[in-house]
């Protein structure tokens, strides 16, 4: 494409097991990083000019350090610039860039192709530029990328763990301390994503209001549980002996991410007991509650939640994601993995006459530069 040598990276997509719409309220999570990666091969070129080609849009786009400020173009470079202008902005020189980017991590999924993007553009910006960069500020960066770049006020969950995933675990992160936990993901189970191939178009405003949602419930609780600052520090007992200083729909919202909460942090202990029935059982309650209090699940994610239901050997089944479409994401014994595959994929396009596409997934490596060597 540029006729030049390239240094390559590489950032993956992430599942969330369970821990829906909790990490903008500081409370807890459980993604794994996906070995679906977005890759990027960069090059150094003169000047304060970055060019980059994704090869998925079959696009170039020029972009000059000197016009990187501006408000979301609703363009895929909006995520590049986005990256460019936060590192700039907080005082990095950037050296001008070249970049190609082969994207693997479906686009409109709820698998987090944005922050996969993001993370990889910023490792491969870091790398060209000789700047040193703490991971953790880079997760930062990239999120403040996504907030004022894209327009999209997401938590910090998707970021993280494109930056500090392991091969083999899932993650429970404390989204208010960032204090994470690998967990070791049993060898005889699978994760298998279900992708409903539905996107609907409300998704991004859907997305805003239930934050605005949550933040209201605070801001009203806060008269009289005065030691909150987010939905973190609620508990089910106060929730329930203030919800009539809530709107009905506030009060929904806000049990959803209470309640989930605790989910979380139960569906870890179940892991490390190695309580699948009880890791289950709580990700089918997630979904109950995504599709009743937060209410961003549709009726396909809900199809494949009952089809998974029903299959021998399947232990749970949620939606995952922001919602309005995307994914389910599903938690199995690894023996049904072949004829669970192929009951939901019939099944579903015979109720919708879509045909789905279903990933077995193995949690994945965080972002790095390829092959081998690790880059900061």
């Amino acid at each position: 494409m540029f006729g030049s040598s390239a240094r390559i990276f590489r950032a993956p997509g992430r599942v969330n097991v369970i821990g829906e719409h909790t990490d903008y309220n500081d409370g807890f999570v459980m993604p794994a990083a996906l070995g679906f990666y977005t890759w990027v091969a960069a090059g150094k070129r003169e000047g304060r000019v970055l060019e980059a080609y994704s090869d998925h849009f079959d696009e170039k786009i020029s972009l000059s350090f000197d016009a990187l400020d501006g408000p979301p173009r609703r363009h895929w470079s909006d995520f590049v610039r986005g990256v460019a202008a936060v590192l700039q902005n907080v005082g990095y020189e950037l050296s001008g860039a070249n970049l190609v980017i082969h994207g693997e991590v479906p686009l409109g999924a709820g698998l987090s192709s944005s922050a996969s993007l993001e993370v990889a553009t910023g490792l491969a910006l870091m790398s060209l530029s000789g700047i040193d960069v703490p991971r953790l500020d880079l997760v930062r960066l990239c999120q403040k990328a996504e907030h004022e770049f894209v327009g999209t006020r997401c938590g910090i969950m998707d970021q993280f763990v494109a930056v500090h995933g392991a091969a083999g675990h899932a993650l429970m992160l404390d989204c208010r301390s960032l204090e994470y936990l690998l967990l070791p993901m049993p060898h005889d189970l699978r994760l298998v994503v279900c992708n409903s191939m539905v996107r609907h178009e409300l998704a991004s405003g859907e997305y805003n209001r239930r934050r605005a949602d949550c933040e209201e419930g605070v801001k009203l609780l806060k008269n009289h549980l005065p030691g909150i600052r987010a939905l973190r520090d609620v508990e089910v007992a106060d929730l329930e002996a203030w919800k009539h200083v809530l709107p009905a729909t506030v009060y929904r919202r806000c049990r959803h991410v209470v309640t989930e909460n605790q989910r979380v942090l139960a569906a870890a202990k179940a892991l490390q007991s190695g309580e699948a029935d009880r890791f289950g059982h709580l990700m089918y309650q997630s979904h109950a509650s995504l599709r009743n209090d937060f209410q961003v699940s549709c009726r396909e994610l809900d199809l494949l939640v009952d089809l998974a239901a029903s299959h021998p050997g399947v232990y749970g089944a949620r939606m995952t994601g922001g919602g309005f479409g995307g994914c389910t994401v599903n938690l199995l014994r690894a023996d049904v993995s072949d004829s669970f595959q192929e009951q939901i994929s019939r099944a579903y396009r015979e109720a919708t006459g879509i045909i789905p596409e279903l990933y077995v997934c193995e949690p994945a490596q965080g972002a790095h530069a390829w092959p081998d060597k690790e880059s900061s």
